[in-house]
Formats: structure tokens, sequence, C-alpha cells
């Protein structure tokens, strides 16, 4: 029943990235962009997990904390650079 839920939820993680990654594509301002990049890395940190759940892998939890810690580095220059027009002063 695990592995089911599992699936089903992996489905609905997938669901969620393409609407992100239409966002992404399609905002109508930057910071809709960047607000829809930045989900659209939890949104893949949701799935890495769930690959890992459904595999019995600890590799994968790891692999989702890097991508974690990279995404908050990158969102936070980005915002840095949009707010004062460069990130190291």
């Amino acid at each position: 029943m695990l592995n089911t839920v599992i699936l089903i939820s992996s489905g609905m993680v997938g669901l969620a990235m393409l609407l992100c990654l239409w966002r992404l594509l399609k905002g109508p301002d930057i910071t809709d962009r960047i607000l829809a990049l930045d989900t659209l890395y939890i949104n893949s940190i949701a799935l890495i997990i769930l690959l890992g759940l459904y595999h019995g892998s600890a590799m994968y939890f790891e692999g989702a904390l890097l991508i974690a810690m990279l995404g908050f580095v990158s969102t936070s220059a980005i915002a840095k650079y949009l707010l004062r027009g460069d990130i190291i002063e």
C-alpha cells in the first residue's frame, strides 16, 4: 500500500513541477519567475525524497540535502542581485 501512495504522490509532485515550469517560462514578472524557480527546486527535493522512500536507499536523502543547500544559496544570490545590482560588495 505504501508503494501505491508513493507513486500517486510522485505523480502529484510531478504535476506541480510542470505547473512551476510553466510559471517559470510564462511568468509576467521577474519576481514570479524567481518564486517559480524556488518552488521548482523544493518540488524536486520532495520528488527525490519520495524516490528514496520507494527504493529504500539513503543516498537519495543526501542528494536532496545538497539540492536544498544549493537552492537556498542560489535564491539568495538572485534576490540580492535584483535588490542591489551586484552579488559581492
